[in-house]
């Protein structure tokens, strides 16, 4: 049978907080979130909406609407095309700064900026999944706007020495403003959604990735990592 743990991330403890009828849930059991609420202010939030929304949102998929700033990525070929890349915008460069300030995401540099905006008229959500781990790298870090959710992680295998032998999800809240990384096993092992459910109102996010190793100094690809980095870090972009 499948169970549901469902905890709260604490900003103090960085750990969660499980219902007190729900196993113990150490943070060894599930590694590799961060959460930091009131990341932006409610004025820095009007203004990235409000240059957002300046912009074309293109259709997606799952009544998702979508921003794009990055490379051109055939992730079943593994080809990576610059295109018309132009570097992510240019109201996110005070927020990489203020990221990298995070104890967790010391030396960050995305190369990849994704707008998502979900409506619940529009039965938005995002099915359970893994983020590609050719191209993108250790962190996957967004920041959540409009409106609170819930992200749900999901590991098919469970947790036994818990005594949970079946699928565990695992619902995380996530505050208006918030920012919130995934890395360690809650990137590499746990798949994460939004579901319908959790989408009340308008919200919208921004998912910012970074490149793995085989793109970095030493990498097979270095070179075009640093033509991406170079790009992406000029801050002078618009949706592709």
């Amino acid at each position: 049978m499948n169970q549901r743990l469902c905890i709260v991330y604490s900003t103090i403890l960085r750990q969660g907080l499980p219902f007190t009828k729900m196993p113990r849930l150490r943070p060894s059991h599930f590694p590799g979130v961060f959460l930091r609420e009131n990341f932006i202010s409610e004025e820095e939030e009007k203004n990235l909406i409000s240059t957002m929304d300046q912009d074309v949102w293109n259709e997606s998929q799952s009544g998702r609407r979508k921003q794009d700033f990055g490379p051109k990525v055939n992730f079943k070929k593994r080809k990576v095309r610059i295109g018309g890349f132009s570097g992510l915008p240019a109201l996110s460069q005070k927020l990489v700064l203020r990221m990298q300030q995070e104890p967790s995401l010391g030396g960050f540099q995305p190369v990849e900026q994704c707008n998502l905006d979900y409506h619940p008229q529009r039965g938005s959500a995002i099915d359970p999944h893994l983020d590609d781990s050719w191209l993108w790298g250790e962190r996957l870090v967004t920041v959540n706007m409009l409106s609170d959710t819930t992200l749900t992680m999901s590991l098919e295998q469970g947790l036994p020495d818990l005594g949970l032998a079946g699928e565990v999800h695992v619902a995380v809240h996530l505050p208006r403003r918030s920012l919130v990384v995934l890395y360690g096993e809650a990137r590499h092992r746990w798949k994460h959604a939004i579901h319908r459910d959790d989408v009340q109102e308008r919200r919208v996010c921004s998912t910012y990735r970074e490149l793995s190793a085989e793109f970095l100094p030493g990498g097979q690809h270095a070179e075009l990592g640093t033509q991406l980095l170079n790009i992406s870090l000029s801050f002078q972009g618009t949706p592709i």
